[in-house]
């Protein structure tokens, strides 16, 4: 039996907390974008700032979560490996 380890929440209070500053200070950029997507999003009064933030905040979680994984994947390895020789620390407490 191969054990698993959970990895999505061990790092999740980490990226939550650190994927940006938001007291930062906004800083206007300019943008290449499909004309069609942005006249729909204008119609629709979609604000794009608050769009675009929501969207790099997503990938920058992504992109953080990918690192720690790949940081982490001997550790992670090691210790299935270890789970699945010995079994789970809490396999003493587990009632069936």
């Amino acid at each position: 039996m191969r054990i698993i380890v959970r990895t999505n929440d061990a790092h999740k209070k980490f990226i939550m907390s650190h994927v940006f500053d938001s007291s930062a200070v906004k800083k206007p950029t300019n943008l290449t974008v499909n004309s069609d997507l942005l006249s729909r999003a204008r119609k629709l009064n979609i604000n794009l700032s608050a769009t675009l933030e929501k969207a790099l905040v997503a990938e920058l979680k992504n992109a953080e979560k990918q690192s720690w994984l790949k940081k982490n994947k001997k550790a992670i390895s090691a210790l299935n490996n270890f789970s699945e020789k010995n079994g789970l620390f809490s396999d003493s407490y587990r009632e069936l």
